[in-house]
């Protein structure tokens, strides 16, 4: 079984716009969901730490602030790679988000490539008792919500 889950929408708008709306305006149209939590309480708002090593945080409405991941790699408007963590995970388990923005014609294909979640253990919580492929479809119809929310926004 493979670790990874890819999904890909096509954006009207530039790759720079789609970048900057992903990084920047995440709070404003990320959509959380039960099954992939980010953190063990009600959901907050997540935010970029925009460069490389900045992260991404959820912060509860209390002020409490979760960090979720770090960017791994960055290269507006093309490319962005952070490490992904929910409350539900072992310690110290991340998973990896890669998220590109390519042109096509005047639009913009943004790809997301989530790769490791079949380390996650089987017993986890993070899994729902669902085996590799039934949680590997609900991850990626999970990625496909966020990118139409993404696409309405930008």
């Amino acid at each position: 079984m493979t670790s990874k889950v890819y999904v890909a929408l096509r954006v009207k708008a530039s790759p720079a716009r789609a970048f900057g709306a992903f990084v920047e305006e995440i709070g404003a149209w990320w959509r959380p969901s039960p099954l992939f939590q980010t953190t063990p309480r009600a959901p907050g708002r997540l935010e970029f730490e925009t460069g490389a090593g900045g992260r991404l945080t959820e912060t509860l409405e209390g002020g409490k602030v979760f960090e979720i991941g770090r960017i791994l790699h960055w290269a507006p408007p093309e490319r962005l790679v952070f490490s992904w963590r929910q409350a539900s995970f072992p310690p110290d388990l991340h998973t990896e988000v890669e998220v590109r923005f390519d042109p096509v014609g005047e639009e913009t294909r943004v790809s997301i490539e989530h790769r490791g979640f079949t380390r996650v253990p089987g017993e986890s919580a993070a899994r729902h008792g669902f085996p590799d492929q039934v949680l590997q479809m609900r991850l990626a119809d999970w990625w496909r919500s966020q990118l139409a929310s993404l696409a309405t926004r930008v």
